[in-house]
């Protein structure tokens, strides 16, 4: 068991996770994500692994999956792929950083973002259940994003939802179907808790999947490393 799953068991409360997974620095569309839920019948968290998209019980494949790692918190509610999962399928999604991207005059520059100075957190997530020709479930999830605050609008127009820690029960909550309580929740993280940096423009490449993906550099270093 890595260390780090091992903190993300502990400071979730949930149950421990069968398969063993390492830290990833550079997650993809599509891609394996944890995920944590409430048990609907017991008092008990689970982790498990999803794939980063959602894909709606209803969709006849996989297709769409890419276009819905994202999803408004505004409008989720109202949206056929979305609406049943943010009343009856929520989750959260732990992390200890995200990333966004600015707009140059010549191409897009990537952010790293951090709470509490690199502290686990969870993204408000929703999660949905699939079932292929073979009969075989395929779990899948989106995060939420909601109105950027001081720190993550000099970057980027949205943000992903990070739920307060006092949140969380309710966000988990199986019994919880009302969407405008629900709704509460779902606002911009304290500008106060976080720091951002740029980072090398190696995490524009899904290969890059290591601790160099996130760590500071200078604007100007990034330019003659993204083929490093």
């Amino acid at each position: 068991m890595s260390r780090r799953k091992q903190l993300v068991e502990e400071y979730f409360d949930t149950a421990p996770l069968d398969d063993d997974w390492n830290p990833r620095y550079n997650i993809a569309p599509t891609q394996p994500v944890p995920v944590i839920r409430q048990h609907p019948k017991e008092p008990v968290r689970q982790l498990s692994m999803m794939k980063w998209g959602l894909v709606p019980s209803w969709a006849k494949d996989t297709s769409g999956a890419a276009r819905m790692i994202n999803a408004r918190s505004e409008t989720a509610s109202t949206k056929p792929a979305f609406r049943d999962p943010v009343r009856f399928r929520r989750c959260l999604i732990p992390a200890d950083a995200f990333y966004e991207w600015k707009r140059t005059a010549t191409s897009k520059q990537p952010y790293c973002f951090e709470v509490n100075d690199g502290e686990l957190f969870a993204l408000a997530g929703l999660w949905d259940g699939w079932k292929d020709a073979n009969g075989t479930w395929v779990k899948t999830c989106s995060i939420l994003t909601t109105t950027p605050n001081a720190v993550t609008s000099a970057v980027h127009d949205r943000m992903p939802v990070v739920l307060d820690r006092e949140s969380y029960d309710l966000w988990l909550d199986p019994g919880m179907h009302n969407v405008a309580a629900i709704s509460e929740v779902l606002k911009p993280c304290d500008a106060r808790l976080m720091r951002c940096y740029p980072v090398s423009t190696r995490i524009n490449h899904v290969a890059n999947d290591d601790e160099e993906c996130s760590r500071p550099v200078e604007i100007a270093e990034t330019q003659n490393r993204l083929f490093a």
